[in-house]
């Protein structure tokens, strides 16, 4: 097999962790000698041995030494004592002989230091092997360790005429039943689940993952300036961490504390720079990343919302689920309010990352555009 294959293989072993290592990058390693694989692993979840440890291990348990072996390892091997020992130290003690990286680790423990370190010890180290690929599988971990915010992924349901509900608000339902529990594989794999007020006092969702496996159980945060939340709502009933409430500063004391009666907590958000009206959502997400340990937010709407996140350049991705449908009425309500360029010039871009059919329904993948 070529060195392009074992680095894929890699990587798709890395995909298992999803959802399960962060705030831990994802990361996949494979031991091979004379293009074959004699070892593989993964990390398997936080606090977990490492990649490189349990494909070295695998190595050993199937009667092979890794001695001279070539390894493949989707991220820098860490050479820092943390919750496991360092890899790079494991990798030095099996004898390896080349170590194929895809891309550096920018945790400031490592950046660098690990490939550094095993090139000080003349193991042949070479960086940048599928480095587009393990960027996009790390892309939330990376803007994390980069800029201390989670990766955002606003999501929607809407019509071929981009509408998410009809005049009277009516939602439900209109995506179809694959693509709905697409999303209950969404939620069961984020930290935090941000909503709009508006949202639940329309729809008086859960946001609960339900039906899939939960690999991790979602923060629920709504954003409500005027503290309009309704205390009996679902999602102040369902189990679990508590909801956070995001509302404006020197917010009604007696409304905070009905909601706080009930379990959720109060966050207080400055005004945004771009419209005094609506509250800013970065200081939220940087909470959101620095106390809960955040990686990846889904926002489920609603417009106004999803409004304010674009015009703070919040959006890293958009899932845009297109269902067979026109509404064709000028009052329902359209995927995204609040924005107001000028010219078509000066619209928000997005870039088509892929396309999928479910069933009658069409999943359009968005990333930002870079340029702006």
């Amino acid at each position: 097999m070529s060195d392009t294959t074992m680095m894929r293989r890699a990587l798709r072993l890395a995909r298992s962790g999803e959802g399960l290592v962060e705030p831990n990058p994802m990361v996949g390693c494979i031991v091979a000698r004379d293009d074959r694989v004699i070892g593989q692993g993964s990390h398997g979840r936080f606090g977990a041995a490492h990649a490189e440890i349990e494909a070295l291990a695998d190595c050993h348990a199937r009667g092979h030494d890794p001695a001279g072996a070539e390894v493949f390892v989707t991220l820098e091997p860490c050479c820092h004592d943390g919750k496991t020992p360092p890899c790079t130290a494991a990798l030095l003690a099996a004898g390896v002989g080349t170590v194929h990286v895809a891309i550096e680790d920018p945790f400031d423990r490592v950046s660098g230091r690990g490939v550094q370190s095993l090139r000080d010890a003349g193991i042949s180290v070479n960086v940048g092997l599928c480095e587009s690929e393990a960027r996009h599988l790390n892309a939330p971990y990376l803007k994390r360790t980069a800029c201390g915010l989670p990766w955002l992924i606003a999501k929607w349901a809407q019509s071929v005429d981009g509408r998410i509900a009809a005049a009277g608000g009516d939602s439900r339902w209109i995506s179809n039943e694959r693509s709905r529990r697409g999303v209950h594989r969404l939620r069961a794999r984020v930290d935090a689940i941000l909503v709009g007020v508006g949202t639940v006092v329309a729809d008086d969702p859960r946001l609960t993952a339900r039906g899939v496996r939960v690999r991790r159980v979602a923060r629920r945060v709504v954003v409500d300036p005027q503290l309009r939340l309704p205390p009996a709502a679902k999602l102040l009933q369902e189990p679990g961490p508590p909801v956070t409430v995001a509302t404006r500063q020197n917010a009604e004391r007696a409304r905070a504390t009905a909601l706080e009666d009930r379990g959720a907590q109060i966050i207080e958000l400055p005004q945004a720079d771009h419209d005094p009206s609506r509250l800013s959502i970065r200081p939220l997400l940087r909470h959101l990343a620095d106390e809960h340990g955040a990686t990846n937010v889904l926002a489920e709407g609603g417009g106004a919302l999803f409004g304010g996140l674009f015009a703070e350049n919040l959006v890293d991705q958009a899932l845009v689920y297109v269902a067979p449908r026109i509404v064709g009425d000028s009052g329902a309500v359209a995927a995204v309010s609040g924005l107001a360029p000028r010219n078509i010039g000066e619209a928000k871009g997005l870039r088509l990352h892929a396309v999928k059919r479910i069933d009658g329904d069409l999943l359009l993948d968005y990333r930002m555009d870079s340029e702006q």
